[in-house]
């Protein structure tokens, strides 16, 4: 099945971009021209691999990105169809489509289909915190008595690299929970996670570097090397985390902890050779920690930064998972090497966060009501765990499996009879927030289930969202 010719021309059109994004770009197009039609049949991700000269690996990512942005819809069995939700603009000859005069980076971005995160924390929303658990009247307190220091320093522009208390108390905290290695000069504080992905791909991603990511993955990491235009490589996972490959790349992203989505813990083995694997080919590894504060059962793993030697790895942290999404507060932890590099980097973004709220942060930490508030949490997070685990063993065995894991604020089930994309658009109809997994995968090996977070859910409300998880299936 040959693409018609106007994807051609579009596919054509568009060189000097990496592969993935190029066909992205040529879907997106030829679904907003009327070249395809909502409900239309699309070539099988092998049939267009073959008829474009392309990996297959390339257009399952291609499709896999135009599912989670809504152009597509995905049946086990039958194939990929433009959803019928998406608007097609019909031109005449005369009247051409014009697409906006951006720059190929620019197009690279807006290609990648950004980020977005849950706004309201509901059933099954991942990744939120209780926000109703918060100790809403120390951090008043403390907040008070910042701004009654009438500190003019702090209403004026801050350090890019972030307030000094704040990353002196991150690197002592790191130290301790997570054996991490390094000085207050090493950590940058920083608006988001995601702000450390972009820096990082700005700072050290080419255009067509080979850059290595799970095989399932974090959308914000993958989008965010896209936009630089890098080629990205699945990584296969296993019950060690994920596989270290025996090909060459500028970096790798990892989660090492808790991989995300499928939540394993990467063995130590796997860690001393993807740390030898940095070392030999003088790459970068990225271990985002982003919900590191969070195992329940064993001792937790030090970080993979704490075992660097020579200097590879790039260590991300957030406070959006501990304390609160909307405070923009998150880290990085650089090798000596690109510290100041980054910070210079840093400079032509946002400037620097807001240091009352570093100010505040700093002093929650210092007084002990971080340590407290974590202990808390760790217990509250780990009992609604336990029973979401139990209700689904019990109750759902015949349709899902809980894929194993010890830590996070989501659990994972993979969906025995397939059915994913039908069964989450029945929920999200009837309110019930299913995130799919396939979308994240950039593989051809998918698992068809949802991402369920608990986090923010009392003992009721999970069992309650548990009796509207049922009705799907009986």
């Amino acid at each position: 099945m040959q693409p018609p010719s106007p994807w051609l021309m579009i596919f054509d059109n568009l060189k000097g971009r990496g592969h993935r994004e190029r066909l992205c770009e040529t879907l997106r197009q030829a679904i907003h021209r009327g070249h395809l039609s909502a409900g239309q049949k699309l070539p099988s991700s092998r049939q267009l691999a073959a008829d474009l000269s392309l990996s297959r690996v390339t257009t399952e990512a291609a499709y896999s990105q135009l599912e989670s942005e809504g152009y597509l819809v995905r049946y086990q069995g039958k194939g990929s169809f433009v959803a019928t939700s998406v608007r097609t603009i019909h031109r005449s000859a005369s009247d051409p489509f014009t697409l906006p005069a951006l720059s190929e980076r620019g197009r690279q971005i807006v290609a990648t289909g950004g980020c977005q995160d849950p706004r309201t924390p509901a059933a099954f929303a991942a990744g939120s915190p209780d926000l109703r658990e918060f100790p809403y009247p120390v951090w008043q307190k403390l907040y008070d008595d910042i701004l009654r220091r009438q500190d003019l320093q702090l209403l004026g522009y801050g350090d890019p690299q972030g307030l000094a208390e704040l990353r002196a108390v991150i690197a002592d905290y790191l130290a301790l929970s997570r054996q991490v290695n390094c000085t207050a000069q090493q950590v940058i504080i920083l608006s988001s996670s995601q702000q450390a992905l972009q820096l990082i791909s700005m700072l050290l991603i080419d255009p067509r570097d080979q850059v290595l990511v799970e095989q399932a993955c974090y959308p914000g990491a993958r989008n965010a090397f896209a936009a630089a235009g890098a080629e990205l490589s699945p990584l296969k996972l296993d019950e060690q985390g994920a596989q270290v490959p025996d090909i060459a790349a500028k970096l790798a992203y990892l989660t090492v902890a808790h991989q995300y989505p499928l939540g394993m813990s990467m063995s130590p083995t796997r860690r001393k050779e993807w740390l030898e694997w940095a070392k030999q080919h003088e790459a970068w590894l990225i271990e985002d920690d982003y919900d590191g504060e969070f195992h329940y059962q064993d001792t937790p793993l030090p970080a993979l930064q704490s075992e660097d030697r020579h200097q590879r790895v790039i260590y991300l942290g957030t406070f959006s998972k501990s304390l609160f999404p909307s405070l923009r507060l998150a880290w990085m932890v650089l090798p000596v090497s690109l510290t100041d590099s980054m910070v210079r980097a840093r400079t032509l973004t946002d400037g620097h966060t807001p240091q009352i709220s570093q100010a505040v942060t700093a002093e929650f930490i210092r007084r002990g009501h971080f340590a407290q508030h974590l202990r808390l949490m760790r217990k509250l997070y780990g009992s609604r765990r336990q029973l979401l685990t139990e209700q689904l063993q019990q109750n759902f065995g015949q349709w899902l499996r809980v894929i194993p894991g010890d830590g996070g604020l989501q659990l994972t089930v993979e969906l025995l009879r397939g059915q994913e994309t039908a069964l989450t658009r029945q929920a999200s109809a009837g309110g019930l927030i299913l995130p799919p997994v396939s979308p994240l995968f950039i593989s051809d090996q998918k698992l068809q289930g949802w991402i369920l977070g608990y986090s923010a859910l009392q003992r009721a409300e999970i069992l309650e969202a548990c009796q509207r998880l049922k009705a799907l299936f009986v």
